[in-house]
């Protein structure tokens, strides 16, 4: 569940997605728990994916949603020890044939403090096979939307 700010941060490149904190996302120290990350990952791309038209349907679901994710990493930085909206800054290093990296960072709803920030590798994958399979334009012209400027040389 994603939770609604009037207030989006403006970002250079990629997109922020508020997301939700429950009191069971929190271990018993207080903290949000290390595996919720990658949930509340998956909570701030959905969102971003859906609106432009690529959903979860059941048989309907496009094909670029079948996916697997081939690493995840992930530094923390500063725990999370509140419940309510933490900021979700995500953006693509990589959209190849078959295969794309994101970058990540999870922030305080201001910006000013960065509580945790990684990577996600993911591969597009052919239903019936299992194996890797082409973006489609669909797919290709979202994610451009997303990609982070190459940095100018030096």
């Amino acid at each position: 569940m994603t939770h609604a700010v009037a207030d989006q941060p403006t970002v250079e490149f990629g997109h922020v997605e508020h997301v939700t904190v429950h009191f069971d996302d929190l271990d018993a120290m207080g903290i949000l728990h290390n595996a919720r990350y990658a949930v509340l990952l998956e909570r701030a791309l959905t969102p971003y994916w859906t609106e432009r038209g690529l959903a979860y349907r059941g048989s309907a679901t496009p094909p670029d949603l079948f996916h697997a994710v081939r690493e995840f990493t992930i530094s923390y930085r500063a725990p999370i020890a509140a419940t309510g909206p933490v900021a979700v800054h995500f953006w693509l290093e990589h959209f190849g044939t078959s295969s794309a990296e994101y970058a990540f960072e999870f922030r305080s709803v201001d910006g000013g403090t960065l509580h945790a920030e990684g990577r996600r590798a993911i591969v597009r994958l052919d239903p019936a096979t299992l194996r890797p399979a082409p973006w489609t334009e669909a797919a290709r012209a979202i994610a451009v939307t997303l990609l982070r400027p190459a940095a100018t040389p030096a």
